[in-house]
């Protein structure tokens, strides 16, 4: 019996275990193992955070998946990989051996890349723990306005400026002030001149202020600028670049300059070749289309693919994407601005199709291609979920 151990929920094991109710890897034995027992859809989260979602709208659950795909469910996230001998520690202590092992995990945010993040911090990710913490910060008492800080200029941080702005201070209320630190840049480094723009006059239009100096410390109450200036601040929400989790830096697989994993063209490790990655830890050259999760999600049929050969011994294909997708910001409101390349727009109509695809991306896995037996988790035989 060959053992496949699949590390996260990502975008690309929703789709294999989609694909494994359909059509069973006969003489293979699976283990899904994951941190949360489900995926919050990440395009979805700013829709969520200004209102426009419920979570169970926006969220996938794993353990029926897993079941129809007869994969074994652990709630348990890795603490340690043993890339040498094929090992993977998990939170709750068990050690799970693997002939393949595919990782489709979550990145974190450096928690150290400023004085005083870690203490005081609202961090983007893990998405899970961020969305407990927001509906806190909702629930905080309105008698006096907030000061609302986001640090980080991508996509991410834009998209989640103007969530702010619409739940707190949408529909005549006047809850909050909200203010984004891009990092020392213009907002939206890497997109084109005409977007950037054009996201700089929905962000002055929402009113929200933007500084494009960088933030050297975080303190109780405030947020320090590298330019001397102190910016009164409640919250501070952070969407730093991303990194790779603890357990992946000593694994002896091979990773790029910024710690990613190193992937081919086959979506194997370049170290390790019974190792495959995709999602937010791995980099296939290009680094971002290999971890942005427009890529990710379309990488889920040839890691599948794969992930069959590998397992019955056959030649593997190779996975090359397109080098370009299009991009889509919410803002706040229900409009978005749509871009391709050096084109942009927006309206409502960008919002009604970043919508359709996002309730049609959680509908898609919200029921089991094929019902299975029952499956007990590790938490039901006594394993706690990881922190």
């Amino acid at each position: 019996m060959r053992r496949l151990v699949l590390l996260g929920g990502g975008h690309a094991h929703l789709h294999l275990l989609t694909e494994m109710a359909r059509e069973p890897m006969p003489g293979v034995q699976a283990v899904l193992a994951t941190a949360y027992a489900r995926q919050i859809h990440s395009d979805m989260l700013p829709g969520w955070m200004a209102g426009h979602y419920t979570l169970p709208q926006c969220a996938i659950a794993l353990e029926p998946l897993a079941r129809a795909a007869k994969v074994e469910l652990a709630l348990s996230g890795a603490v340690t990989l043993d890339a040498g001998e094929r090992t993977v520690t998990l939170a709750d202590g068990r050690v799970a051996e693997y002939d393949v092992l595919s990782i489709d995990t979550e990145s974190v945010l450096d928690r150290e890349a400023i004085p005083g993040a870690r203490e005081h911090g609202l961090f983007l990710r893990p998405i899970e723990h961020f969305v407990q913490l927001y509906e806190r910060l909702l629930a905080l008492p309105g008698d006096r306005l907030l000061n609302l800080v986001v640090i980080g200029g991508d996509a991410a941080g834009f998209e989640i400026s103007l969530a702010l702005q619409q739940r707190f201070n949408g529909h005549g209320l006047e809850r909050a002030r909200v203010c984004l630190v891009t990092g020392g840049g213009t907002v939206l480094p890497g997109f084109g001149a005409a977007l950037r723009e054009r996201a700089l006059r929905v962000l002055r239009r929402a009113r929200i202020t933007v500084f494009s100096q960088r933030c050297t410390e975080i303190g109780s109450g405030v947020v320090m600028l590298d330019n001397g200036a102190r910016l009164a601040c409640d919250v501070p929400l952070l969407t730093l670049p991303a990194v790779v989790p603890p357990w992946l830096r000593d694994s002896a697989l091979a990773r790029d300059e910024q710690g990613f994993v190193s992937i081919g063209e086959t979506l194997q490790s370049t170290s390790h070749d019974e190792v495959f990655a995709t999602g937010d830890v791995a980099s296939g050259g290009e680094r971002e289309p290999a971890r942005n999760g427009v890529f990710a999600l379309r990488a889920g049929p040839a890691l599948a693919m794969n992930l069959r050969r590998k397992l019955a011994g056959g030649p593997l294909q190779p996975w090359r994407p397109r080098r370009q997708s299009p991009t889509l910001l919410a803002c706040g409101e229900r409009r978005a601005i749509a871009s391709w390349g050096q084109w942009s727009a927006q309206g409502r109509w960008a919002w009604a199709l970043k919508d359709w695809i996002g309730r049609r991306f959680v509908a898609r896995y919200a029921e089991p291609a094929v019902p299975g037996a029952a499956l007990a988790t590790s938490a039901e035989r006594g394993g706690d979920p990881a922190p």
